[in-house]
Order: structure tokens, then C-alpha cells, then sequence
């Protein structure tokens, strides 16, 4: 998976400057921050990476398959409630910012190692949640909402492990007069 990986970033390098430009819209302040240069190439670091791809990988997975389930479902003339539609979508939308995220983190930039980590806790609780809710999903589209969160919740471990938060410390406030 890493070599896939550093294959994609030598062919996305050209577009840096466009990816530093995204990394500003969602890193805000902390765009410019990177990880602590003593993990960089860090073997332990590249394995939990390869962990969370492959990972994120099988949610792309997921979410085109509840795609597909739903179209061919459709073509049979059972007609899903449209949140069934939304959450299809969204769930491939979700899972590509995830990828871009580990991506970027990967790379060593803070800011997206602190997004990964914040959305592979929040999406599972909210995924979690809504497919509680009686009758807004079928039950086949509950469970594909069951193992995307444990899937994310595997993202999450990945990074809270030590050695990824000693990588990417969190930055200190500053002093104010």
C-alpha cells in the first residue's frame, strides 16, 4: 500500500502548490505546521499509515457497494427513503476528504493528522446515532453504517497510539501579555 502511495505523491507532486492552497483552507493556522522531524521516515509511523489506508481503502469499498446495493434495488423496483441516497453519497464523499486527510498526513503536515484523528472519532458517534434512529435507514443499510464506524474507529486508534502523538505533538498556545 505505501509503495502505491509514494507512487500517487511523486505523480501529485506537480500540483503541490494546489494541494498547499486546500491544506490552507482546511488547516487554517496550523497549515504551515509539520510533523516533529525525528519520525520522519519513521518505520513504525509508515506501518500505522499502511494500517490506516488500507483501512480507508475498504471503506471506499463500503460506500460503493451500499451505492450499488441501492441502485440495484432501485432497478428491482424497491424504493429506498432518500436518506438512503444522501448517506451512499456522502459516505464516498466523507471516506475521499478521509483519504486526502492521510494523505496530507502522511506527508508529515499536523493539520491533517489533527482532522483524521478528529473525524475518525466524531463520524463513527454521529454514524452510530443516526443508524439508532428507527426507520430512517433498511436494516441492510444499518449495518453497512455499523461497519463503517468500526472501521473508523480503527482509524482512530491507529492515530492516538503513542508513537503517532509523539509524531505529531499538539502545538503549544501562545503566551499572551
Amino acid at each position: 500500500m505505501l509503495r502505491f502511495v509514494d507512487a500517487a505523491s511523486r505523480l501529485l507532486a506537480p500540483a503541490e502548490p494546489v494541494w498547499r492552497r486546500l491544506d490552507r483552507v482546511g488547516g487554517g493556522r496550523l497549515a504551515a505546521r509539520r510533523m516533529h522531524p525525528d519520525f520522519e521516515g519513521d518505520a513504525r509511523l509508515r506501518r500505522g499509515f499502511a494500517g490506516i489506508f488500507w483501512i480507508l481503502t475498504g471503506e471506499v469499498v463500503i460506500g460503493a457497494a451500499a451505492l450499488v446495493v441501492a441502485i440495484v434495488l432501485a432497478a428491482v423496483g424497491t424504493v429506498e427513503p432518500p436518506a438512503v441516497w444522501f448517506r451512499s453519497i456522502a459516505v464516498l464523499a466523507i471516506t475521499a476528504t478521509l483519504l486526502y486527510f492521510a494523505w496530507r498526513a502522511w506527508l508529515g503536515w499536523y493539520w491533517a493528522y489533527s482532522r483524521l484523528r478528529l473525524f475518525s472519532r466524531v463520524f463513527p458517534i454521529v454514524t452510530l446515532v443516526i443508524a439508532a434512529i428507527p426507520g430512517i435507514y433498511p436494516l441492510w443499510m444499518v449495518f453497512e453504517q455499523i461497519l463503517f464506524s468500526l472501521l473508523l474507529i480503527g482509524v482512530g486508534d491507529i492515530l492516538t497510539s503513542d508513537r503517532f502523538r509523539e509524531a505529531f505533538p499538539k502545538p503549544v498556545a501562545a503566551a499572551h501579555d
